[in-house]
């Protein structure tokens, strides 16, 4: 008679080492940053992290949960923190700007909503293994912050009891913005819109198209483009709050390749010069638009933000998905598309006990702060 035998744990380099059934029976089905092929991307591009790896839990010989790991090195603080903690931080960014960089492990998606991948809720003795391999994973590579980035406040429930034993604490982060679907058309989900809002839709649409300077194309293909795309996508980086991420031509082209993600580049054309863009991934019956570029000097005068959002929304609708979500900013226009805000928390430690009970202390109020400033309407 064979004894049985707990979970065991590995740590894998890269996503290639998870057969691909395997992942995509974990994954979410409609949430197309966890598709695998946007994780090879992200390792093969330049966008944050300085490695990844993969924290595998395995039972009874099946794989029973999979939680991603990126590696920064040389977080900038002054680069994902608001304007006015960013004015505070200006002397030691000048007197001292190695005091600002900060070694951190990210676990789930660097660039989306985090998930450990599994079928169902861990059990607790599945779920203190996960936790306690992140850590010595931490440690191993002298990566003193880990951070649980952008779960969803009941995902966190289930770990909670893991995480609090190993002296992680919980702050809210950036909510994400989702729009609800199942419309028959663009004209119908303009309908359901409260009044003000469908006004405002239809008369930026109007003014659009009375121009005749400007165009709107939904592109499969845009290999040709990413130069331009990147150019715009500067412009909105460089008035951008927080900066934790920024893609490149690496990880653009590697989603190019064969047996990428489904994807489509809602692009905006003045003449034939690219002045706005929103690039839309998809996975069953969810969409997202991941990241967006504009020309700022034209984007306000020609509402280039709103129309690609609304060629997005018509794209996912024409496409049968059930929602479409978008990025952690700009809140107040993507409440006029009638979007709700999407909860998410960081569930933050430190693996020294002094640096641990500083952020414990300090990071609470301080994102909390933030989180209610960014959301304030605004005139």
């Amino acid at each position: 008679m064979t004894a049985a035998t707990g979970p065991t744990v590995e740590i894998l380099p890269g996503v290639d080492a998870i057969p691909a059934g395997t992942w995509d029976e974990l994954a979410p089905p409609h949430d197309p940053m966890w598709g695998r092929e946007v994780f090879a991307a992200m390792e093969r591009g330049a966008i944050g992290p300085d490695g990844y790896a993969y924290a595998v839990v395995r039972e009874a010989g099946r794989t029973v949960a999979v939680l991603p790991l990126a590696a920064v090195r040389g977080l900038r603080l002054d680069q994902v923190v608001g304007e006015r903690e960013r004015q505070l931080l200006a002397p030691v960014r000048r007197l001292c700007p190695g005091l600002l960089r900060v070694p951190m492990l990210f676990c789930g998606n660097f660039l989306g909503q985090g998930h450990v991948l599994s079928r169902e809720p861990l059990p607790g003795p599945v779920a203190a293994l996960l936790v306690r391999t992140v850590l010595d994973h931490a440690r191993r590579h002298r990566l003193g912050t880990v951070v649980l980035k952008d779960f969803a406040p009941g995902e966190l429930a289930t770990l909670r009891p893991a995480l609090e034993a190993a002296g992680f604490f919980q702050v809210p982060s950036m909510p994400d913005t989702e729009l609800a679907l199942g419309y028959d058309s663009f004209d119908e989900y303009v309908a359901a819109l409260p009044a003000k809002a469908r006004r405002n839709v239809r008369s930026k649409l109007r003014k659009f198209h009375a121009r005749g300077d400007l165009r709107i194309e939904v592109l499969s293909d845009f290999a040709d483009l990413v130069p331009a795309m990147l150019g715009l996508y500067r412009q909105v980086m460089d008035r951008a709050d927080q900066t934790l991420d920024v893609l490149d031509a690496s990880f653009l082209r590697a989603l190019h390749r064969p047996g990428g993600p489904d994807q489509r580049l809602v692009a905006c054309f003045e003449g034939d010069r690219l002045v706005a863009y929103l690039h839309c991934l998809f996975r069953g019956e969810g969409a997202i638009g991941a990241r967006i570029g504009l020309d700022y000097r034209l984007a306000h005068e020609a509402h280039l933000y709103h129309h690609v959002h609304y060629a997005a929304i018509e794209l996912a609708i024409g496409r049968g998905c059930r929602h479409i979500r978008f990025a952690q900013t700009a809140y107040e226009p993507k409440r006029e598309l009638g979007c709700t805000l999407v909860e998410q928390r960081y569930a933050l430690t430190h693996v020294r006990p002094l640096p641990r009970a500083v952020l414990r202390r300090l990071l609470p109020r301080a994102l909390e702060t933030a989180l209610a400033r960014t959301l304030a309407p605004r005139s």
